[in-house]
């Protein structure tokens, strides 16, 4: 079996209170989860691209 391919499950149960619970349960593979960081990766250098040049602007002004 190719390691990339096999699926790896991660289950959260959150209880607030005694009538609020919420579940959830994610299955994800190894690649997946590369594709996953390097999303976050991205919206994160994106996001400081960002505030850099907007403080620059202000700065300018």
């Amino acid at each position: 079996m190719n390691p990339l391919a096999e699926r790896q499950t991660a289950r959260s149960l959150v209880r607030i209170g005694r009538r609020v619970k919420l579940k959830a349960e994610v299955n994800v593979t190894p690649a997946g989860l590369l594709s996953i960081g390097g999303l976050v990766g991205g919206i994160l250098l994106s996001t400081t691209v960002l505030v850099v040049a907007t403080i620059r602007a202000t700065r300018g002004r």
